[in-house]
């Protein structure tokens, strides 16, 4: 599913106009990416989290020249999905090997 499936399916079941909920959906990822640049952690109860996880410094090796790198410690953000949210989707899908 893309942002533009998500927009139709939000305005169809609202009945707004695809404009207005694009602009709202935007407008909700940009929050959560500026509280996450800020260092803030975005809650949303029975949904999940956005957080932002410390990966620590590793050594890395470039094949191609064949020599080890330092890779510095760095964060990154992260998505924890809620208890509900897991147990939900565990119940409802099928696992496809």
């Amino acid at each position: 599913m893309t942002k533009a499936d998500i927009v139709a399916k939000i305005s169809e079941k609202l009945g707004l106009e695809k404009g207005d909920v694009q602009a709202t959906v935007e407008s909700f990822m940009e929050e959560v990416k500026n509280s996450l640049e800020t260092g803030d952690n975005v809650y949303l109860r029975g949904f999940g989290s956005f957080i932002i996880k410390t990966r620590a410094e590793k050594t890395g090796r470039n094949i191609s020249k064949n020599t080890t790198i330092k890779i510095p410690a760095h964060n990154i953000p992260a998505f924890k999905p809620a208890k509900v949210f897991v147990e939900s989707v565990k119940e409802k899908t099928e696992v496809t090997v």
